[in-house]
């Protein structure tokens, strides 16, 4: 497509009308020009009347279809790195950047923290924190094995050496032995089968159900089997951090609670419970 910036971005933008609101259009209309394009968004904001030549006819289509857009680039930036992600890892979100921060703020009490994360996906978790904490030294699960590749890539691509295992976070983790953690993390599967209706198609069609949904009557059973397993693997005074279901805060909180740990409540950046920091009680 030969045209200005300014009319490739009306292009892409006009393909998801009927899927997202008009400023949301813009910001991913400009956000896949600029990839497909090779060029920095702010030459779409700066100049948009330079005439450029890009293919962008099956991009529209694409996201016509609800495909995100991380999706089609093939990459997404997640706490300042540039992360490999497609089909078969979940797409990394803003509130989860909060947990990264968190979890590192729980890791400078040790020296040379040992951190895991647990059901890892894309990696970003475990990556980001290993970035974040040179001296640490970050092991990371999941069960799929399209995931635990994208990981692998992840690692490679950003020069972070963690250790990426596939092992079972409802199983006990029994890959991991008697090693011990000072810090354990994990955004867990949690959204339970019976919103899949409600949630937008760019989620549902795309995005790997495993990492997504759990059955109805058992919300919370990945928090309840990594907890359980946290009790062996956690070193004393070490911290076990979750991202949760804002609905289910409260509930998983009192689960937490009653398998032992004291715990903490916080909001991100929206004002949604979202996370949980638990350390075993004394």
């Amino acid at each position: 497509m030969r045209a200005s910036r300014k009319e490739i971005v009306a292009f892409l933008a006009s393909s998801i009308e009927a899927l997202y609101p008009a400023p949301e259009r813009m910001r991913i209309a400009r956000l896949v020009a600029a990839a497909l394009s090779g060029e920095n968004e702010i030459k779409f904001l700066t100049d948009p009347g330079e005439i450029i030549d890009v293919e962008v006819e099956q991009a529209a289509h694409e996201l016509g279809n609800g495909r995100p857009a991380q999706y089609i680039i093939g990459t997404t930036e997640f706490c300042g790195e540039e992360f490999i992600i497609r089909e078969g890892a979940l797409i990394p979100r803003p509130e989860t950047e909060e947990l990264v921060m968190w979890a590192r703020e729980e890791a400078k009490r040790f020296t040379k923290p040992r951190i895991l994360d647990v059901c890892t996906g894309s990696g970003c978790i475990a990556i980001a924190l290993k970035k974040l904490i040179p001296s640490a030294e970050v092991t990371a699960i999941d069960l799929s094995t399209e995931a635990l590749a994208i990981a692998r890539e992840n690692a490679e691509k950003l020069d972070a050496d963690v250790s990426i295992l596939q092992d079972d976070a409802l199983s006990g983790m029994t890959s991991l032995g008697d090693k011990k953690f000072d810090i354990i993390v994990s955004n867990p599967p949690y959204i339970p089968s019976s919103e899949h209706d409600a949630m937008h198609i760019n989620v549902t069609r795309y995005e790997p159900h495993m990492a997504l949904f759990v059955a109805d009557d058992d919300p919370l059973i990945f928090y309840r089997e990594i907890a359980l397993t946290a009790k062996r693997l956690l070193t004393k005074g070490g911290a076990l951090l979750f991202e949760i279901h804002e609905t289910l805060a409260t509930q998983t909180e009192q689960m937490l609670q009653s398998l032992g740990y004291n715990t903490e409540l916080r909001h991100d950046f929206l004002s949604k419970p979202r996370m949980i920091c638990c350390h075993q009680k004394e």
